[in-house]
């Protein structure tokens, strides 16, 4: 642990006291904590950001210096308050901290999570929630037990189209509603998997986690100089590829529009191309499809000029597609190949809602002070850890579906294969020691 000195000038708390303050420490401090987590967080002046944790200090380092320059420029007056951890595990036993925003790689999300709710942090987590259907279930409960908010970093819920869209299907305005068409971003193959020194200041075994342990190469981890879109998103070993990455948010999405938020699909099968050569072994092109209880299909398929980013929902007197137009998160995500962020077959469809138009759906204006909100007025946050769980498990039912290359049958109450043991056996994987949950 490496500890700076605190020195905080009054004129940094103005109104906000200590004691009405939300402290937060950022566990993980790579590209999408610095374009995305910290900046929608520190802007909130009840908010101070405490304390980082990275297990490359020299992204610790860097993640602490970012912080201290805001505050010190936000004061006029030099800002020294951050603390650095490399173990999360030391952060989460700060006493200062209330919540925690987890940037980490995928692979790590669930057992952070599980640790910050047993230790009562608030935790802004970002998408998917596990690598496994069974550590989703872990995590849920986990959160749900110890009575703090988790919220799981699914902006797209706080982008006025996703809400206005679901808004419009549930309302029936584009009749009964048969069929959702998904579309995601392809990963392409590639990766150097030539062994190379472990850099310095990096816990490598750590950052591994319960997974294999496999010789480090810059490619499976993150770039050592810039903050550039990491190797490890097309690990296999670290996540599943796009079905999660982007599909933790469209597949949320149009659990949404169906009011499935709590369930999930009764059959699935997918098929998709695997890389057969280099370090990268994510899928490729896609194709998926699945049927919920409610009667309607919900398609996966790989995004194409004719066929941009988005969500296509499909009803008997019309459609509405949704994307997030222009919009990226960070400079390396995909954007739709459409500008428009609301489309409809009959421009009728899109009208504003009216009282006959029952249905309205939870308002956040921005995701991370949605998150915030919640923790100080005690209010339902828009994407509970449950509901996250639910959109990440339909997720890695199609990477399941594609792997088998059959059509599989869930139990979403039992969250069960039926009668497939081939398939259950997908449900979890085996952790390496010591960092088993």
């Amino acid at each position: 642990m490496i500890v700076a000195p605190t020195i905080i000038p009054s004129s940094v708390m103005g109104k906000n006291a200590p004691s009405n303050r939300i402290n937060v420490g950022a566990i993980g401090t790579g590209r999408i904590s610095r374009v995305h987590d910290i900046p929608s967080t520190i802007r909130y002046d009840y908010v101070r950001i405490t304390a980082v944790s990275d297990l490359d200090l020299h992204r610790a380092e860097e993640g602490k210096q970012m912080v201290e320059d805001f505050y010190t420029k936000q004061s006029g007056q030099p800002y020294s308050g951050v603390r650095v951890y490399q173990d999360y595990r030391d952060l989460l036993a700060d006493k200062d901290v209330d919540a925690v925003l987890v940037s980490t790689p995928d692979h790590w999300h669930a057992k952070i999570a599980i640790d910050a709710a047993r230790a009562r942090k608030h935790i802004y987590l970002q998408k998917p929630t596990s690598l496994t259907i069974e550590e989703g279930r872990k995590m849920s409960d986990a959160v749900n037990a110890n009575g703090i908010v988790l919220q799981i970093g699914s902006q797209q819920r706080s982008m006025t189209q996703f809400r206005v869209a679901c808004e419009l299907v549930r309302n029936g305005r584009i009749g009964k509603l048969q069929r959702i068409e998904v579309r995601l971003p392809g990963d392409p193959p590639g990766g150097n998997t030539e062994e190379m020194p472990v850099p310095k200041g990096f816990n490598y075994d750590m950052w591994l986690g319960q997974t294999p342990f496999v010789p480090y190469t810059v490619d499976r981890v993150h770039p050592q100089t810039g903050y550039d879109r990491p190797g490890w998103l097309r690990c296999e070993q670290f996540g599943a590829g796009m079905i999660t990455g982007w599909g933790a948010h469209h597949f949320d999405i149009a659990h949404w529009a169906m009011d499935t938020e709590y369930s999930g699909p009764i059959e699935i099968s997918g098929m998709a191309e695997f890389p057969t050569a280099g370090l990268w072994d994510v899928h490729g092109s896609y194709e998926t499809e699945m049927l919920y209880s409610n009667g309607v299909v919900v398609a996966g398929i790989t995004e194409s000029p004719e066929k941009p980013n988005g969500l296509l929902l499909t009803g008997s007197d019309g459609w509405i597609f949704v994307s997030r137009g222009a919009y990226t998160a960070s400079p390396s995500d995909p954007v739709s190949s459409t500008s428009k962020a609301l489309q409809a077959s009959d421009a009728k469809i899109l009208s504003p809602l009216t009282n006959n138009d029952p249905v309205r759906l939870a308002v956040s204006q921005e995701h991370h002070g949605n998150w915030l909100e919640s923790i100080r007025t005690g209010t339902k946050n828009i994407t509970p850890a449950e509901v996250a769980h639910r959109s990440n498990t339909v997720c890695l039912l199609q990477h399941i579906a594609m792997k088998l290359k059959r059509k599989l049958y869930w139990d979403p109450v039992l969250e069960r294969f039926n009668n497939d043991d081939e398939a259950n056996s997908m449900i979890a994987r085996p952790h390496r020691p010591p960092y088993s949950f």
